[in-house]
Parts: structure tokens; sequence; C-alpha cells
């Protein structure tokens, strides 16, 4: 099982959540940022369909997959505030 933390950290002159090495859009607070992670990381876990997927990987080089609708990671939000 795959473990995914959403961190919420100071970006782009106001508030954003951070996975990986890859920034949210940027919110005008604290708390916003906040309750989109808490979105973002209760949407990450939901169950779905099993469908092919198309993403960017760190090297630039583009992947296809099949994602199983029931392979969802845990996550958690961290909040350093």
């Amino acid at each position: 099982m795959t473990d995914i933390t959403y961190s919420i950290v100071e970006h782009d002159g106001g508030w954003a959540y951070k996975v990986g090495d890859t920034f949210s859009e940027t919110f005008p607070s604290h708390d916003a940022a906040l309750a989109a992670a808490r979105r973002a990381a209760d949407e990450q876990e939901q169950p779905g369909e099993t469908e092919g997927i198309v993403y960017e990987d760190k090297n630039a080089v583009w992947r296809q997959e099949l994602s199983s609708g029931d392979d969802r990671p845990t996550t958690h939000v961290e909040d350093t505030k």
C-alpha cells in the first residue's frame, strides 16, 4: 500500500499543499490550503473503476498504466503551523 502525505507550505506569496516535489495552486490563506489538501487526500482514498491512466514521471517520461479502482493509497495531511 502506498502512503501519500500532503504538506501545507508557504508558496508564491500565499499557501499551498505539496505532495513530494509538486505544489498545488496557491491559496490566499493557510486555512484554504489546508481545506483543499484534506479534500484532495479524501478523494485520493475513494475507490473507483479500473481505468487506464497516463502521467509524466520525474524524468519527464510519459507513462501509461492500468490503475485498479480498489488499489487506493493511504493519505495523510501534515500541517506544521
